[in-house]
């Protein structure tokens, strides 16, 4: 039996969520039994031709180039994975949408701004169909092989619709508000299992908003800790920020 033939591809990003896939160490093994990496540019030089069971993408659209190549991508995929924040959600990319894109280039390249074309940061299905999500920056390594599971099965994954805050409580954490800490663990989605707080950082909403969240909750703890709401806002801004569009797609469908 042929195994299906997966690949990575990254756009506008850091590269880091290939990197957690690179680092799997033992667990990549599992993986490579059910799959053929055909192309995957941070651990192989090799390019495959033909069409893909799976394409991985990481990062955000944020030139015309980009827009092409991930149609070409999609067109050759039977199944497309956004993963990572900048795919998703936009992240860290989509702050320069708060600005003037020609400001931002002069910013950045000074007096060679006129060489680099550049548009709105968009996350991957803004562009292109996608067919399952794994948020954060970077990726969770459990939730990729879950979600990658249910793609090579071509069974549905729900990106849980709870806050951070459910399974912090479910991992009994101390609660970063009362270390005299602000996080965003009160809109932020779940399903990375409360990965930062876990490990002693707070919540930087790299996931993106739960879809109804708790505001009057959250402002009443703003007002306990005296936290201005502008501080949230800031923050939420760092990875959720993408280019705003009258019909935006979610898993594939227009809505």
């Amino acid at each position: 039996m042929k195994k299906p033939k997966v690949a990575f591809f990254d756009f506008s990003c850091c590269e880091g969520c290939q990197l957690q896939v690179a680092n799997f160490g033992e667990g990549l093994l599992d993986i490579l039994n059910l799959i053929e990496v055909v192309e995957f540019r941070e651990v192989m030089s090799e390019k495959w031709e033909g069409d893909f069971d799976v394409a991985i993408v990481e990062g955000s659209i944020t030139t015309p180039h980009g827009v092409e190549r991930i149609k070409k991508i999609r067109d050759r995929s039977k199944v497309l994975i956004a993963y990572g924040s900048c795919a998703t959600i936009g992240g860290i990319n989509g702050m320069k949408n708060k600005f003037d894109l020609d400001e931002i280039k002069e910013y950045v390249y000074k007096d060679g701004a006129k060489y680099f074309e550049t548009i709105p940061t968009r996350p991957v299905h803004q562009v292109v169909k996608v067919d399952y999500f794994v948020h954060g920056c970077p990726v969770y390594q459990p939730e990729f092989v879950k979600v990658l599971k249910c793609a090579l099965q071509g069974i549905p994954y729900t990106v849980p619709d709870h806050s951070v805050c459910v399974e912090c409580k479910l991992n009994e954490n101390e609660c970063m508000y009362d270390k005299g800490l602000t996080c965003l663990g009160p809109v932020t989605r779940a399903g990375c299992n409360s990965w930062c707080i876990n490990n002693g950082n707070i919540c930087y909403g790299c996931r993106g908003m739960v879809s109804n969240p708790a505001k009057n909750g959250q402002m009443d703890i703003l007002e306990k800790h005296n936290i201005p709401l502008d501080w949230v806002v800031n923050k939420i801004d760092m990875y959720n920020k993408p280019r705003e569009l009258e019909e935006t797609e979610t898993n594939g469908k227009k809505r």
